[in-house]
């Protein structure tokens, strides 16, 4: 047999078996995804109308939503560890069914810190589906990665309608308790994304062995100071919590601040959201073209003209375009960060540096969430977009050493 034909041979087989993975956890992506725009829709204002006169607490619920991601973030590297990664995604799955449950029964009883219990939980599913492309990626030859991960966030397409669509034909079902039918629909939308979970085939990635004649796994402190990985890793961290830090306190100042309907405040994140992944089409291709480090950078600049806009003045397309904007520029920020740090380790490294990534990430995060409703009752919603122009000008700091380094080892 020729070896190239066989070789070819092999390369479509693990292509095809890559694409299979891919549309599965796609579809549980899409569906699983759907948790964030319902928490961050009407998450802040549940919190606001449980509190007394101390509103500034109002995002805690979110916060604590965004510190189950970050403890997600642990646990599923350790039940991807110890029990594979298909029955840790069923495992997050079930979770954020109860988490769901927990949130509407919260409402129910007018518990704000019950709430924020249950968003943790919610927090804890998500940081799971936050693995998925990850898995992904992994699962795919390396110039299927940047696509791969591409599609898994396309799914978020679905999330972006779906979550939205559930708040506004749900929040008044258990009337006189509003929002509670919302959060009570999560739990059959959890467990529908088990289906397209026990139908994978994952290839094995060692548990953190190395595989016969592959390279020896580094320690963690070792991958993590590279130039590659920390560049990576504060851009997506700057880009996510960037959006976090906006998202949070769009609903607030549209319902609270500006007199905004609770329906115009929830289109505004489902176009948020549909702007978040709707690029995620093409920004594989456009990685490919042109390097995650330029797609990075765009993503950046994006959030820069964001602000901008949020900055300019309280009228409905000012929220909206911004919104909008802020979506696309996470898409491309993120989604370049990802690849980025997904080709700073070694296939068997993978679960160890994914975990710390994402602590680090969602931890972040948390923080950037519970600091937009202080913000947002001490300053008011302007002052939001203040920080977008530092951070992100030391991430394309950041990205210009990296691409100078880059053509110097490649001359």
């Amino acid at each position: 047999m020729d070896t190239r034909t066989a070789g070819s041979g092999g390369l479509e087989r693990e292509l095809s078996a890559a694409r299979r993975n891919v549309l599965l956890l796609t579809g549980a992506q899409a569906i699983l995804a759907s948790a964030g725009p319902i928490v961050f829709s009407i998450g802040g204002i549940a919190g606001y109308q449980l509190l007394g006169e101390d509103k500034s607490l109002a995002t805690a619920p979110l916060t604590g939503f965004n510190v189950g991601v970050s403890l997600g973030a642990i646990l599923v590297a350790l039940a991807a560890r110890f029990f594979g990664r298909v029955a840790g995604f069923v495992g997050g799955a079930l979770i954020g069914a109860i988490g769901g449950l927990v949130a509407a029964i919260a409402l129910i009883r007018a518990d704000f810190w019950m709430l924020a219990g249950a968003f943790v939980l919610v927090g804890v599913s998500s940081g799971f589906t936050q693995k998925i492309r990850f898995a992904a990626a992994d699962a795919s030859p390396s110039f299927y990665k940047p696509r791969a991960i591409s599609w898994i966030l396309a799914g978020g397409m679905v999330s972006a309608i779906l979550g939205p669509q559930i708040v506004i034909f749900t929040k008044d079902l258990l009337e006189p308790i509003q929002f509670a039918g919302a959060f009570a629909a999560l739990a059959p939308l959890c467990l529908l994304a088990i289906v397209p979970f026990l139908l994978l085939r994952l290839p094995d990635q060692g548990r953190g062995k190395p595989q016969p004649g592959s390279e020896p796994v580094r320690p963690l402190a070792e991958i993590v100071l590279t130039q590659r990985f920390l560049t990576g890793m504060v851009c997506g961290i700057s880009t996510y919590a960037l959006m976090t830090f906006m998202m949070t306190g769009a609903p607030l100042a549209m319902v609270i601040g500006c007199g905004f309907s609770q329906e115009l405040a929830t289109l505004g994140i489902q176009w948020h959201v549909l702007a978040m992944f709707a690029p995620s089409f093409f920004t594989g291709m456009l990685i490919q073209k042109f390097g995650s480090e330029k797609v990075v950078a765009a993503g950046l600049i994006l959030l820069m003209v964001c602000a901008a806009i949020a900055h300019m003045g309280i009228e409905l397309w000012n929220f909206w375009g911004a919104l909008v904007l802020l979506g696309v520029g996470w898409n491309f920020g993120f989604i370049g960060s990802t690849a980025i740090v997904a080709s700073s380790y070694r296939p068997h490294e993978a679960d160890k540096v994914q975990g710390f990534h994402d602590i680090i990430l969602f931890g972040t995060v948390a923080l950037a969430s519970f600091s937009s409703g202080k913000v947002f009752n001490a300053f008011g919603w302007q002052t939001i977009s203040l920080a977008f122009w530092p951070v992100s000008g030391l991430c394309l700091i950041l990205l210009l050493a990296l691409a100078v380094r880059s053509r110097r080892k490649s001359a």
